[in-house]
């Protein structure tokens, strides 16, 4: 029997939560955390998409896209404009403000990830980030068969 410590979803979770822990204190001068950020710079990416788009770029529960975007959209980073084609629907656009912090904070998460995988090498990072995709790809799968 595994014990639960060394459950791979369980080591999984806690290297996400630490992550996004040390990014938190990172950022936090910046005034954004770590869901608010995976948010805003899937925007600088894909300039103009919907939200619906958004929530399934980022594998995230669309009410939580919603709650995300208005914090952004509060602290003047992103706006939401009526799309040209889809009354029901609005295009998401990154601010001059919100593109500045992104241009700022990029280096900085790049760094971040850096430091994170000092003690691995190259080629041990791609074999994890391999892993990492088969396994999120293999869960969405079971996912969507229900």
């Amino acid at each position: 029997m595994i014990d639960a410590d060394d459950a791979l979803g369980y080591v999984i979770n806690a290297v996400a939560r630490k992550f996004s822990q040390l990014f938190n204190m990172r950022f936090k001068a910046y005034g954004i955390t770590s869901e608010q950020w995976s948010i805003l710079s899937k925007l600088v990416d894909y300039h103009g998409i919907s939200q619906r788009e958004l929530s399934t770029i980022t594998e995230k529960d669309p009410n939580n896209i919603t709650k995300l975007l208005d914090q952004l959209e509060k602290k003047g980073w992103v706006k939401r404009a009526d799309h040209p084609t889809d009354r029901r629907s609005y295009v998401l656009l990154v601010t001059e403000l919100g593109d500045q912090l992104a241009r700022q904070l990029k280096p900085l998460d790049q760094q971040l990830f850096v430091e994170l995988t000092t003690s691995l090498t190259n080629d041990e990072v791609e074999v994890f980030k391999k892993i990492l995709y088969q396994i999120n790809q293999g869960l969405s799968d079971k996912i969507a068969k229900g």
